[in-house]
């Protein structure tokens, strides 16, 4: 149990799963400082350096022995993280202690590192996102005959149905899903660069031979798993880079807030409702309730994470010349917390589009008091064609939807548009035919079949792209 004395990000509490904290724990961080440090020493070794095999395959062997309290006591005496595990690192394989970090300069490690853990974090995130596509997709065929009230400027408009509503928010998804593609095709490390991007080192280890450095940066970044780098840097890899992955993480944000909302609206007019568990308690003063809990922490956070984006930008535009370090501080919070956000975003967006349950009576009756107003046009163009006088007719069925809707507002009851029309001689052609006419599957337009084509179109290839990081479920920890 931790101590309760002090503050724990909710984030690593609450919210973010074991995956994504794992991801951008130290352990993992420090894991691949050494990892490059090993593919350094190992390809300035294979390119001619005095550096031995022995002493690469002490690294090796002591790659996994990380003494934390070891380097924690290093960094506070020279205040520097990456020199502490340099000691820290020298002290666990003596013999190769002289080798490590050769050439290099801090941002080797912290960059080349961050890049990677970025990385991984995208394809988690990744995963995650394909999931909720997949679940909204199978709500959306579901669905996709069901009509419902459409609503612009929250007012009610034009039928449509559950299933095209759904894939609103998964088109949403789609182009996040674009994005986030796009901008992993174009990962790369900040390579083998030295103190301020020119190589400076590396050209003085290797007396001037320019191929040489340029076969080292390509060996070192093949053996972590890359095969581009940044062609230039300062002494960093360029910072704006962290403004594309929170712009692209922000934007799944966006997408996750515009479908939390629309939940808890419908919850609230009790069409649709959100997960709700057997012993779960609503509010602890009116025991009825039944809060959308999770569609309201989606916003929540999603609300957080469309603040980051601009706090990067404003580190992007603040790096002067080659590098500087007030950079650091803040990326050490505003990445991690990022990515540990979405990943909450998501793991809720999986549980609730799993789960959601739609109430398909109420969505009739909400149909039904609003559809003999919307289909007052039809039903004067169905007289128009057994021979009545479009203006007349037109002057009769606006008195009475103005009476219907006077009963509606003023007095409470329920829309009996139909009955005054059913009663009114002027609409006498089409009085048996009333029910045909206001049958709500036939105000839907192509609302079905655009369902089925957007996703057989644009989801289904993603989805089979993807098909072995599906079947996953949303964890709620709370």
């Amino acid at each position: 149990m931790s101590d309760k004395r002090y503050y724990e990000n909710p984030l690593n509490t609450r919210y973010a799963s074991a995956e994504m904290l794992e991801n951008f724990g130290d352990e993992k961080r420090f894991r691949l400082w050494r990892k490059l440090w090993i593919a350094l020493a190992e390809s300035e070794m294979e390119l001619g350096l005095p550096i031995t095999r022995e002493q690469v395959a002490a690294l090796k062997a002591h790659a996994e022995e990380i003494d934390y309290a070891k380097a924690e006591e290093y960094e506070r005496q020279v205040r520097h993280d990456v020199m502490a595990h340099v000691k820290a690192y020298g002290d666990a394989c003596p013999e190769a202690a002289g080798i490590i970090h050769l050439g290099a300069t801090s941002c080797f490690v912290d960059c080349n590192s961050e890049l990677i853990i970025m990385d991984d974090g995208l394809k988690i995130i990744l995963k995650k996102l394909v999931n909720v596509m997949e679940k909204l997709k199978n709500f959306a065929l579901r669905y996709k005959d069901v009509p419902t009230l459409g609503f612009t400027h929250l007012q009610p408009a034009q039928l449509t149905t559950v299933g095209k509503r759904a894939t609103l928010w998964l088109q949403d998804l789609m182009l996040d899903y674009e994005n986030l593609t796009s901008l992993a095709e174009k990962m790369r490390l900040r390579g083998v660069k030295g103190t301020t991007g020119t190589q400076a080192s590396f050209l003085d280890l290797f007396e001037g031979d320019g191929e040489k450095v340029k076969a080292l940066e390509r060996l070192v970044v093949r053996k972590m798993g890359y095969d581009k780098v940044y062609a230039v840097t300062g002494q960093t890899y360029p910072r704006k880079f962290d403004y594309n992955v929170l712009s692209v993480l922000s934007g799944i944000a966006q997408s996750a807030y515009k479908f939390s909302n629309d939940i808890r609206l419908l919850q609230s007019m009790k069409e649709v409702e959100e997960p709700f568990e057997k012993s779960q308690i609503g509010s602890s003063a009116m025991a009825y309730k039944r809060n959308p809990m999770r569609s309201e922490r989606m916003g929540s956070l999603c609300r957080y994470m469309l603040s980051l984006p601009a706090n990067s930008a404003v580190t992007a535009s603040t790096q002067w010349f080659e590098r500087t370090l007030d950079d650091s501080a803040n990326r050490r919070i505003v990445n991690a917390q990022a990515f540990l956000t979405v990943d909450a975003i998501l793991n809720l967006y999986m549980n609730v589009a799993e789960n959601l349950v739609v109430y398909e009576k109420v969505i009739a009756k909400h149909v039904g008091e609003e559809l003999p107003f919307m289909a007052t046009e039809n039903i004067l163009m169905e007289c128009v064609k057994a021979g009545g006088d479009r203006q007349k007719l037109h002057e009769r069925i606006r008195v009475l939807s103005q009476e219907a809707g006077r009963r509606v507002k003023e007095e409470g009851k329920e829309n009996d548009l139909l009955e005054r029309i059913a009663a009114d001689d002027s609409f006498a052609a089409v009085r048996g035919r009333l029910g045909e006419i206001v049958d709500a599957e036939k105000f839907v337009g192509r609302a079905p079949a655009q369902t089925e084509e957007f996703i057989a179109q644009e989801i289904d290839p993603i989805l089979s792209r993807h098909k072995a990081l599906l079947g996953k479920k949303g964890d709620v920890k709370i």
